[in-house]
C-alpha cells in the first residue's frame, strides 16, 4: 500500500456480473444495461424490505448463471444494503449457503464489497468471491426519512435512492481477457457540515471531485 493506493499483485478478474433494477431506473440512460427490470415496486412481496431482498437474490442468481458458476464455486460473498443490520442482504442470500460477510458503507457499499472481494482473491485465500449490494427507494425512505404513507412533500434537493441490485464475481479463474482489478483506493471521511438529510448531493459531491496528489 502506497499513499492509500493498494496495488494487487495477482490482479484478480471479473468473471461475471449482473444488475437488476426498478421501473424508474429503466427510464434512464442505462436502461439497456440491466439484466432484468421490475415494473412492480414490491415485486409481488408483502413489503418493500422483502422486495429488496428479492432484488439481491435475483442479482446473485443471474451473476452465477452468466458465469456458469455453482454455489460451491463461491468461497465467500461480501454483501450489504442500506437497512439495519444488513437485513436485505441477510434474507436475500440466505438460501445460497455461501459464507457471508456483511458490509455496510452506505453509498460506497458496492465499491467496498468489491474491494474486499478483490483483496480476498488476490491474497490467495479465495478462488472466487462475490460482491453484492442493493437498495430500494421505498425501504430507504421508510428508514432514513419519512414513510411514504406519511405523504410529506419532498424538498427540491431530495435524492432518489436507487431501486436495484448489482452482483460481481471476482475470480482468479476468469478468462485472461476479462476486466482485471489492478489497484484499490480506500476513501477518507470528510465532514462538510451538511445537516439536511435530504440533500445528500451537497454532502457527497465535493468529496467525489477532490483529488489529492
Amino acid at each position: 500500500m502506497n499513499n492509500r493506493i493498494i496495488t494487487l499483485k495477482n490482479q484478480p478478474r471479473i468473471l461475471s456480473f449482473a444488475a437488476v433494477a426498478g421501473k424508474k431506473e429503466a427510464e434512464g440512460p442505462l436502461f439497456n444495461l440491466f439484466d432484468e427490470v421490475y415494473e412492480d415496486t414490491k415485486m409481488g412481496q408483502e413489503s418493500w424490505e422483502k422486495a429488496e431482498s428479492l432484488l439481491q437474490k435475483n442479482a446473485v442468481k443471474m451473476a452465477l448463471q452468466k458465469g456458469n458458476l455453482q454455489q460451491l464455486d463461491i468461497d465467500i460473498i461480501f454483501a450489504g444494503d442500506l437497512l439495519n443490520q444488513c437485513t436485505g442482504s441477510s434474507f436475500g442470500i440466505k438460501d445460497f449457503d455461501i459464507p457471508y460477510a456483511g458490509v455496510y458503507g452506505a453509498c460506497s457499499t458496492m465499491a467496498l464489497s468489491l474491494c474486499m472481494a478483490a483483496m480476498s482473491v488476490d491474497s490467495g485465500h479465495c478462488n472466487t468471491a462475490l460482491a453484492v449490494t442493493s437498495s430500494h427507494f421505498c425501504s430507504a425512505e421508510k428508514q432514513f426519512r419519512k414513510p411514504l404513507e406519511y405523504g410529506g412533500q419532498r424538498p427540491p434537493a431530495a435524492q432518489w435512492t436507487v431501486t436495484g441490485s448489482g452482483c460481481v464475481a471476482v475470480s482468479k479463474n476468469a478468462h485472461k481477457n476479462a476486466p482485471k482489478i489492478e489497484k484499490l483506493v480506500i476513501g477518507k471521511i470528510r465532514d462538510l457540515g451538511i445537516t439536511d438529510a435530504n440533500n445528500m448531493g451537497a454532502a457527497m459531491a465535493p468529496v467525489d471531485v477532490k483529488i489529492e496528489p
